[in-house]
């Protein structure tokens, strides 16, 4: 069963989110925090599937940046901000900070709110595939390796996603070429490979799952 987190420090309000997520997800384990250290503290010990997250936590005006960065650091969980700063400025924010989406108050009901709950949460379940690695639909965000993030550019990005959608299969140069926006050769592709690996291998040293195909390109195979 999913396990969600609430964390709202007016308490009539993450009452009311609480509830909706209840109604609409019956079963569902929900997780209220109202502040920012009982927040972190959370985050370290449990794995949750969704956070909803309100920016302004008592008097820190920004503590829920500080969450997000910790769910990142940790998890890359989805995270769903609820706030009555205005969307027009904090939405942009909010993306280059790696949330999925941002509601703001006062201009949302009941069905909005469910509605986009569960969009991220279905998002999340049905392209989380069995293997250990994550890779995010929307793009908004940098994939995980058992849970844990990997840092990798753009292109290589890119280059994981475009393997990673063929598993089991040869992707070839001249596919590859298709995702970069410069350097179109053999060399480049594989120098891109390589920090893939690394990427990887810092945070699973027995990382193996690009093939090098010779004279044809690379291939994804699923951890055994």
């Amino acid at each position: 069963m999913p396990r969600v987190a609430v964390i709202e420090d007016d308490l009539p309000t993450s009452n009311q989110l609480a509830g909706w997520i209840a109604a609409a997800r019956p079963g569902i384990v929900i997780d209220q925090w109202t502040t920012r250290d009982a927040a972190e503290q959370a985050i370290e010990r449990e794995h949750y599937d969704l956070v909803v997250l309100d920016i302004e936590l008592g008097r820190e005006r920004h503590a829920g940046v500080a969450i997000i960065n910790a769910i990142n650091k940790r998890h890359g969980t989805p995270v769903l901000v609820v706030s009555a700063m205005p969307a027009t400025i904090y939405r942009s924010i909010m993306k280059a900070l790696d949330a999925w989406d941002y509601l703001q108050k006062s201009t949302f009901d009941e069905a909005d709110f469910v509605e986009t709950f569960l969009d991220i949460l279905r998002s999340v379940k049905e392209h989380r595939p069995a293997e250990a690695l994550a890779m995010d639909p929307l793009r908004q965000r940098s994939p995980t390796w058992n849970g844990q993030r990997i840092n990798l550019p753009l292109t290589a990005q890119r280059i994981l996603a475009a393997l990673f959608a063929k598993r089991g299969q040869v992707v070839g140069y001249d596919e590859l070429f298709d995702v970069v926006k410069s350097g179109r050769n053999r060399d480049n592709i594989r120098k891109h490979v390589s920090t893939i690996r690394d990427a990887f291998r810092e945070i699973d040293p027995e990382f193996a799952c690009i093939e090098s195909v010779p004279m044809r390109g690379f291939r994804w195979t699923d951890p055994a």
